[in-house]
């Protein structure tokens, strides 16, 4: 039974939070302006119209006043003094009532006045208050449209992107890397092979050199002769020496043979 009430209460108050929205509000309250507005225009113009009356029957009486004294003095005239008097008894009853009528209308034109000044503010109040309320309702506006924006705000989560970009980034990183790793793998391999082109270059050429030099000194076998040129033989083993050189040639080839070994001592130095 408590929660049925609460829940009647609940549906009260939800009912109220709406009836009591402030732009309903506002237009109720300027409806109201407009109808008291009205209404106190109604009753100025019924005191208007009575104003008008006594206006009306103040200048019948005065014009009455007018006609009873022109016929006394016609009966005054013609010597019908009697008849004068009466019309002049009639005339001045008449004029009290003017004097009433007037009172009335005095009273009542500064009632009508007042009542327009205060209509006339009255108005004037109405549209202020008209206007006041079209701003108050573009503050509510504005005010839901902020309260809005601030709930969708809250309602915002960025830390799964933000870890998602972190995820992506690593792996990038890590694709990165390993893409580096191949690389720099594949240069060794190109540049290892390079250099065991260049060590073969280097090993035959000093091969080469070698037996040039053995060549010169005579430590490797003999080339074959020239037609013309003659072989000496040791007399202890019979095997030839190699050719017969004069002076000049054996000298050139000493030089030679020294330059060669200059630049071998600079390779094996380098």
């Amino acid at each position: 039974m408590r929660r049925f009430f609460n829940w009647l209460k609940g549906l009260f108050n939800k009912t109220m939070d709406k009836i009591e929205d402030p732009e309903v509000m506002l237009d109720q309250a300027r409806r109201d302006m407009q109808a008291t507005l009205i209404a106190n225009k109604e009753k100025a113009v019924q005191a208007i119209t009575q104003k008008n009356r006594l206006d009306q029957m103040l200048s019948d009486a005065k014009t009455r006043s007018t006609e009873l004294e022109k016929q006394a003095t016609m009966a005054l005239k013609q010597g019908k003094r009697d008849l004068a008097t009466q019309l002049m008894r009639e005339k001045i009853n008449n004029d009290s009532v003017i004097t009433q009528l007037q009172g009335s209308y005095d009273q009542a034109a500064q009632t009508v006045e007042a009542v327009k000044t205060a209509i006339r503010r009255q108005d004037e109040e109405v549209r202020k208050k008209t206007a006041e309320a079209l701003a108050l309702k573009a503050q509510w506006k504005q005010a839901q449209i902020q309260s809005s924006i601030s709930k969708a705000l809250d309602g915002l989560t960025f830390e799964n992107q933000f870890e998602g970009f972190g995820a992506a980034q690593e792996r990038i990183r890590m694709a990165q890397s390993e893409a580096s790793a191949r690389q720099e793998m594949q240069g060794e391999s190109i540049q290892g092979k390079i250099m065991a082109i260049q060590d073969s270059a280097a090993d035959a050429e000093a091969e080469e050199a070698v037996s040039a030099l053995e060549q010169r000194l005579g430590l490797a076998p003999a080339p074959a002769l020239e037609e013309g040129q003659t072989v000496t033989v040791a007399a202890s083993n019979g095997q030839p020496t190699g050719p017969t050189l004069t002076p000049a040639q054996d000298a050139a080839v000493q030089s030679e043979a020294e330059k060669q070994i200059e630049e071998l001592e600079k390779r094996i130095q380098s």
